[in-house]
């Protein structure tokens, strides 16, 4: 039904949800240094920090529901991508999310005063780091299988793709295009 919430969901939803950690993972590592200058300069942990742990809160949260998207669709992007390449960014998804969770945890306790709360808040600036390699594999991997394997093709009717030419060619069954006869 035109109009209802359903149609504006795409479908598949996945490749319309990755990006959102991939440009989480560029900017915690900007925001994270930011509020480490900004605790160092002065301000309050509790204050300056909260918006890095919020922004690893989002992080993994969308790492999950990617991660979600993901397996929901994976049976039919297995009809044209072998298991072994879907499992390889599976796997590194796995490992940016548990990655982004364990940051986290870390910056939490960047929130706290005193050395700890330091600690808490170069660790997790360090975390960032390593999440913005883990998120590039796992874009990495995903762009294979999309431009290399050809996952976007389990959602492509055979005939849709082909121009209006090469279709009514193909119902002829000779295969030639009306310029190549000349």
């Amino acid at each position: 039904m035109p109009g209802t919430l359903a149609s504006l969901i795409p479908s598949p939803l996945h490749p319309a949800v990755v990006h959102l950690p991939m440009a989480l993972a560029v900017l915690a590592p900007i925001f994270s240094v930011g509020a480490v200058v900004a605790v160092r300069r002065g301000a309050r942990p509790l204050k300056s920090w909260s918006l890095a742990v919020a922004m690893f809160l989002a992080l993994s949260a969308s790492a999950w529901f990617s991660i979600e998207t993901g397996e929901d669709q994976e049976e039919r992007v297995e009809r044209v991508v072998s298991e072994a390449v879907l499992d390889s960014h599976a796997n590194a998804a796995e490992n940016f999310l548990w990655l982004s969770i364990g940051v986290l945890g870390v910056a939490a306790v960047g929130l706290l005063n005193g050395r700890i709360g330091t600690t808490g808040r170069i660790i997790a600036t360090a975390g960032s780091a390593l999440l913005l390699v883990a998120g590039y594999r796992v874009g990495h991997s995903g762009g294979e299988l999309v431009y290399t394997h050809g996952a976007a093709s389990a959602y492509v009717d055979s005939t849709a793709a082909l121009p209006a030419s090469a279709t009514s060619e193909q119902a002829n069954g000779d295969g030639i295009h009306r310029d190549d006869r000349r």
